[in-house]
């Protein structure tokens, strides 16, 4: 397990006393842990080696801009779990989850070096090019070098592009947005995923003979467009390819609509309910659609089946 390979820290401010190795520190937000945030992590893991410290990050809990009323942010690319289980794989050995709230970003640029970064033993510090921090935002990614000069180092890590475009968060919610999921792949340096728990469905799609996962959110995942799209699922130690669908299913006429997660299995019938499955996103198939009819719908899962057959042959 991941958990029993990283030591997490809940953190806020003012800080209690902190006993520890000198640590080197990758500090941001790293919603979705995307292939930026893991230049980030890996600029302080090659600072840990040189300094003799303990790769570590810190993020933030819940977004700075919700609390602070710049947005209104409720879903994540990465939960803070799942977010944890990504710093985890890559090889940081101590996470600290700050509690963000208005005391804490209250503080001066000069208070948090002083009051939080320097009672961790921060021996290096690695930032994105874009990171903020202190009241009102005051202090830049610039300004630890200065602020810490006999403490520690710090470095930046400036934007990256793949094939032309530019890994950051907000590009990679827009891709998810528009089902672009091979362009979400392209940033993350993996496949988009989210994670839930099968619950009892009305059957329908039973009643159809492509009996479907009904999943759960229990963490707030950002959902991509609704549509179709093929996918792999993972349950119980075990993987199978599917279709799932997002939608509010409009040829139902549901009288309380409702946006819900579907998942079919290809050559599979499993009894899933309560378990936990985990949904990798590999390719959209079409947008949601209403249909004239039970059997209209019918053939098009059909098809829809029919094409995930033909995509994952390739």
């Amino acid at each position: 397990m991941w958990k029993a390979k990283m030591k997490v820290t809940h953190l806020s401010y003012p800080l209690q006393q902190q006993n520890g190795q000198p640590i080197s520190l990758a500090i941001g937000f790293f919603d979705g842990v995307h292939r930026g945030h893991q230049a980030v992590i890996k600029r302080a893991k090659d600072l840990a080696r040189e300094l003799g410290a303990t790769p570590a990050v810190m993020t933030f809990h819940p977004h700075p801009r919700e609390i602070l009323g710049q947005a209104n942010i409720t879903r994540y690319l990465t939960p803070l779990s799942e977010k944890l289980e990504q710093f985890a794989k890559l090889g940081v050995q101590k996470a600290y989850v700050m509690q963000f709230d208005l005391t804490f970003a209250a503080l001066s640029k000069e208070s948090f070096v002083q009051e939080v970064l320097l009672p961790l033993q921060v021996k290096g510090v690695a930032t994105g090019f874009n990171f903020t921090f202190g009241r009102n935002a005051s202090g830049k990614a610039e300004d630890l070098a200065r602020l810490g000069k006999g403490h520690f180092r710090a470095e930046i890590v400036h934007a990256i592009q793949s094939e032309g475009i530019v890994i950051s968060s907000t590009r990679l919610r827009q891709a998810l947005s528009d089902g672009d999921v091979g362009i979400a792949r392209e940033i993350l340096g993996r496949n988009y995923q989210l994670e839930g728990i099968v619950v009892h469905g009305d059957k329908r799609g039973r009643l159809l003979g492509f009996p479907t996962a009904n999943i759960e959110l229990e963490q707030p995942f950002f959902t991509p467009r609704r549509g179709v799209y093929i996918v792999k699922a993972m349950f119980d130690q075990e993987t199978a390819m599917g279709i799932m669908n997002i939608g509010v299913r409009p040829t139902f006429h549901d009288p309380t609509p409702r946006e819900r997660l579907e998942v079919h299995l290809l050559d599979r019938q499993v009894d899933l309910y309560g378990k936990k499955m985990k949904v990798e996103f590999l390719h959209f198939l079409r947008e949601e659609k209403k249909f004239a009819s039970m059997e209209a719908l019918s053939e098009q899962i059909m098809k829809d089946q029919q094409a995930a057959y033909e995509w994952l042959a390739k």
